[in-house]
């Protein structure tokens, strides 16, 4: 699969440019655009940002691979992160962890078989005032608690 922006996303990485005249500033949004339009950011969506900004793979890498927001492979329909930091571990966010793996049936890391939903334990959603989180996509769940994620959850199938 080759990587290249939609004429849509085209023309937000140009708008981009323009906002931040640093072009590493441009690597984080740069970077949600590509997973924006193909799920996962993979080795050759990284080469191509590369490119469009005249910086090197492995700076792009660097990024990709430090912040737990993009996808190296492709995960289900709904990507289930939940928080696993000090204030929501405080809170017994391996506990829910634990009983989101048991209700989905996998294990953080993994898709379900029907590829509906993808576990994954984060190091920090930064909410820890509303804490244990978890994230699914781009909506927050805060103060969670067993009973609120199968609701959650439910609601989702």
């Amino acid at each position: 699969m080759s990587v290249a922006f939609s004429e849509e996303n085209q023309k937000e990485f140009e708008r981009l440019l323009t906002r931040y005249p640093d072009r590493e500033a441009v690597i984080l949004p740069a970077l949600h655009l590509v997973q924006q339009q193909y799920g996962d950011v993979t080795s050759e969506g990284i080469e191509y940002v590369a490119g469009l900004l005249g910086l090197s793979a492995a700076r792009i890498e660097g990024v990709a691979t430090f912040y737990t927001m993009y996808n190296r492979k492709p995960v289900g329909k709904y990507h289930v992160q939940v928080c696993r930091n000090i204030a929501c571990s405080l809170l017994g966010a391996e506990h829910l962890i634990d009983h989101v793996s048991g209700k989905l049936g996998v294990k953080p890391g993994q898709t379900t078989a029907d590829g509906k939903f993808t576990l994954a334990k984060v190091e920090c959603l930064g909410a820890c005032g509303t804490a244990p989180v978890m994230m699914i996509n781009d909506d927050y769940y805060e103060n969670l608690t067993a009973a609120k994620i199968d609701s959650i959850l439910d609601g989702l199938k």
